[in-house]
């Protein structure tokens, strides 16, 4: 090692030579040993011309760092302490904490190092994926490499210039390619944890995000509601923007349109340019999926466009994901009856009237104003049916004590061919029918008896009630689906799974997945960390140990780039 030494008033200071490394474990080292005793503060960076100017500003500049190049390790010591003997000690310190960061490992596993691209590429040769971290002014020239060599990448690295940005993701959008950032804070795909990510369960739920912490907290909410995710695609701040236009969103959009395992595709982004913004509405329009779109601070008229969900906040975009999700689910269970309609028959007024409000609004219809003979849908050849309205209980028993009136309807039901859906509530409580899912079922199995396999309909509830009701919830439940009914948690949950089945539009053509999303391959350059968190995931990755080229000389690098 080489070490210049130099007192300049009460800054120390001290140049370690030849020794990269990145900034976020500098800034860790900085701390340690700012915490050295006779020691106000201490500063370490590497010697690039924009820390230089910020060892500057924050009044840590000596003239030793003058000849200091990128790769080259700055130190200066702001201390009352004047005897020369601290800059030894505090560059033991130093020399400490860099071997302990060579030395360190998670998961009893050692980490697979180079220092050269091309020995990366030998060492990994299924790679396909960049991580990059390194400092912000030399993540093109690195990101290009990798898409000159058919690498997905992903830029943690901020302070690309906009320019570059835009040229290097239509190149890599032009090669099949997605380049993932700048300003990418999180991504997890194939349950690969990319930088700042969490531990999910998987899922039928793809998500897209331009904010970091956007996508970790709706993928949080996922997961707290019980549900999972395919994969987690980060874009970067500035993808939505009119510069950008939305490149990497559209590439993301695609890539998870053709993963048969992603059901339900939850977008999410801060502020967007308004055109742009239209842009990635109209690709979501285009995909045979169901959409949450989260368009932070942008206003919507319409809650619905088509397929598209638009949500207000991360904890309404991750309920709708989640509603959207098990409606998948048990719409795969469930037989189809593509052009069929709907008919509701619910003995309680409200539940009544809100499925037909819903139902009205996922089919794009008009409820009945009137309400005549507890009418509150007649649409489309839709219909939904309040069985306690009072023209059904003049002398007669109120349809949530006797269950006659409805078993009768039920069974009518068997001449209907065009109806291919049933939709039914079942209350539970004090003065209700000891057991009103046992009267459904009965009514049920005469009704498809009288209608015959031929004309399957499929049959939905709900259920409301606790388990501390005479008749107890969970066991009402389980008589309807052991009668071959779908219980579904809320009426919202219902009405989607109702107009699903009835669905026309055919399923999508298989098309060949974005082999990213078969599995990454990562190679790391930057930051330790993250090459040490995905080999904790099991997650086949190299980490490079960039450094600058030709020290940083930018007039020298250039010239080598043009030889090669």
């Amino acid at each position: 090692m080489v070490r210049l030494l130099k007192v300049n008033k009460m800054i120390h200071a001290f140049v370690k030579k030849g020794s990269f490394q990145d900034s976020v474990s500098l800034m860790i080292i900085s701390r340690k040993l700012s915490e050295s005793p006779e020691v106000d503060e201490v500063s370490v960076m590497m010697g690039t011309p924009a820390n230089k100017s910020l060892l500057e500003t924050t009044g840590f500049w000596h003239d030793m760092f003058l000849d200091a190049t990128p790769n080259d390790i700055c130190v200066a010591i702001r201390t009352d302490n004047t005897d020369p003997a601290i800059i030894d000690f505090i560059s033991s310190e130093l020399e400490a904490s860099l071997e302990a960061l060579a030395q360190g490992q998670r998961g009893g596993k050692k980490l697979l190092k180079v220092r050269r691209w091309d020995s990366a590429l030998k060492k990994l040769p299924k790679a396909n994926l960049l991580l990059i971290s390194i400092a912000g002014e030399y993540a093109a020239d690195l990101a290009e490499q990798a898409i000159d060599s058919d690498k997905n990448v992903m830029i943690f690295s901020d302070n690309m210039s906009l320019e570059d940005e835009v040229r290097l993701k239509s190149k890599a959008s032009s090669k099949g390619l997605i380049m993932m950032g700048p300003d990418c804070g999180t991504s997890i795909i194939s349950g690969a944890p990319l930088a700042f990510s969490n531990v999910l369960p998987q899922g039928n739920i793809g998500v897209i995000g331009a904010s970091g912490t956007g996508i970790q907290e709706l993928v949080s909410q996922v997961a707290l509601a019980g549900q999972g995710i395919t994969h987690a695609i980060g874009l970067g701040g500035r993808d939505l923007s009119v510069e950008v236009g939305g490149v990497s969103a559209l590439t993301a959009l695609d890539m998870l349109a053709n993963d048969t395992n992603s059901k339900v595709i939850a977008f999410v982004s801060k502020p967007p340019a308004e055109a742009v913004r239209q842009k990635v509405l109209d690709a979501m329009k285009a995909i045979n999926k169901p959409i949450v779109a989260l368009f932070l601070g942008a206003s919507h008229e319409k809650a619905r466009e088509g397929n598209v969900y638009l949500a207000n906040t991360l904890n309404q975009a991750a309920e709708l994901a989640v509603t959207l999700a098990k409606v998948e689910e048990m719409a795969e269970q469930s037989s189809k009856v593509p052009g069929k309609k709907i008919m509701g028959l619910y003995t309680g007024g409200t539940l009544a009237a809100e499925s037909a409000m819903l139902l009205a609004d996922q089919l794009g219809l008009q409820t009945d104003s009137e309400h005549a003979k507890g009418v509150m849908l007649n649409a489309g050849g839709h219909k939904v049916i309040d069985l306690g309205d009072d023209f059904y209980t003049v002398g007669r028993p109120h349809p949530m004590i006797d269950p006659a009136v409805r078993q009768q309807e039920i069974i009518k039901l068997a001449d209907s061919a065009d109806i291919g859906i049933l939709m039914i509530d079942v209350v539970l409580g004090y003065g209700s029918l000891l057991d009103p899912a046992g009267a459904v079922v009965e009514a049920v199995k005469k009704m498809h008896a009288k209608r015959g396999a031929n004309q399957p309909i499929a049959v939905i509830a709900t259920v409301t009630g606790t388990e501390q009701d005479p008749q107890c919830r969970s066991a009402q439940v389980q008589i309807l689906r052991d009668g071959g009914i779908v219980v579904c948690e809320t009426l919202p949950q219902a009405v989607l799974l109702a107009s699903t089945l009835i669905d026309t539009i055919p399923a999508a053509k298989a098309i060949s997945p974005a082999p990213l999303l078969e599995g990454v391959n990562v190679i790391n350059a930057g930051l330790r960390s993250f090459a040490e968190d995905l080999q904790s995931s099991d997650i086949p990755v190299v980490h490079y140990q960039w450094a600058p080229v030709a020290g940083g000389n930018e007039k020298l690098a250039n010239l080598l780039k043009k030889l090669q």
